[in-house]
């Protein structure tokens, strides 16, 4: 390979690794003059490549969308990870990809080499998946449009259908896409309400990125908040509970869309959880085997105090 064509690919890794490039970051990190880069952004065009150019402060190179799509550059650790997404993508929450996957990862695997397969390989032949279906699909275009606008800062709008069927016209900026593996959700600003929102992307409808864009406020962290969500927003009662034990125990025994664990110390830790039935609930938080305290609400603590006497009163009959 020519000293020209490996700088010219190692300037389309950049391109890509990044939405804006200033000719003077490039040229640096290449080791090139300004006059260089142009030339090679110009071959990159005739490649088919299109490389968009803007004046002025803020401006810079930019791989854009062309007609047709170019090859892409992955380096070994991209080329297994795209290879393991589109293995289990059939299998996964984005509704209708399946059969797209499946062929996408057919060229993929055609080209890479033989220690990068033996990889994915390893890692397919150590999954099982237990369902095919997802019971909250989202349609991929919803999730594309929505990380491009979190990429790009850029408003959405969209109808949203809440848990008991009320349905409302939001209009929110988009910071992150959150999944559990089942369902995926949006940390985003809501503007009409002026407050952070959790929304579920199988509820939304009629979802358009409006082409302006927004200046990124100071975020909560978005798997923290999606977590504390989902784990009690949809629920009749919120519990707080002391375990008096280490949070790795704890966690062994809630999954991230039911609890939210926050540690306490080493032998201690708090435990956010919703449901609607406080005896049931009773029932779930003492399941684990462990001492706890429930700390709110009252009508859970007062559900734990009457199933204490029934099991008091269980066990002083059995020693008669």
């Amino acid at each position: 390979m020519s000293e020209t064509t490996s700088r010219v690919l190692r300037l389309l890794g950049l391109l890509q690794s990044r939405r804006v490039w200033t000719g003077r970051e490039l040229a640096e990190r290449l080791g090139v003059t300004g006059r260089s880069v142009r030339r090679d952004i110009d071959r990159l065009r005739e490649l088919g490549y299109p490389v968009h150019a803007s004046p002025g402060q803020g401006g810079g190179y930019q791989l854009g969308a062309g007609a047709a799509l170019p090859p892409l550059l992955l380096d070994g650790d991209e080329a297994v990870a795209v290879a393991v997404c589109l293995g289990l993508a059939a299998g996964g929450s984005v509704a209708g990809i399946g059969e797209s996957a499946l062929r996408a990862l057919s060229k993929l695997d055609q080209v890479m080499p033989a220690r990068l397969r033996s990889q994915v390989s390893a890692v397919h032949e150590a999954t099982v998946t237990l369902s095919s279906r997802s019971e909250a699909a989202v349609e991929p275009k919803v999730l594309m449009t929505l990380a491009r606008a979190c990429r790009d800062r850029e408003h959405v709008s969209l109808r949203y259908t809440a848990l008991r069927g009320a349905v409302t016209q939001r209009r929110v900026e988009p910071y992150q896409l959150v999944t559990t593996g089942r369902r995926w959700y949006l940390l985003a600003y809501d503007r009409d309400r002026a407050d952070w929102r959790s929304l579920r992307l199988d509820r939304m409808s009629d979802l358009s990125a409006l082409g302006t864009t927004f200046v990124a406020r100071e975020a909560p962290d978005a798997a923290a908040f999606v977590g504390r969500a989902i784990s009690s927003s949809p629920y009749r009662y919120v519990a707080r509970v002391r375990y008096r034990c280490p949070h790795d125990v704890v966690a062994q025994h809630f999954s991230p869309s039911s609890a939210t664990i926050e540690p306490e110390g080493p032998e201690s830790c708090l435990v956010t959880t919703g449901g609607d039935e406080p005896e049931r609930m009773v029932l779930w938080l003492a399941s684990i085997g462990r001492d706890f305290e429930i700390l709110e609400p009252p009508e859970v603590i007062a559900a734990a105090q009457q199933m204490g006497q029934r099991l008091a009163g269980a066990a002083s009959a059995g020693d008669r």
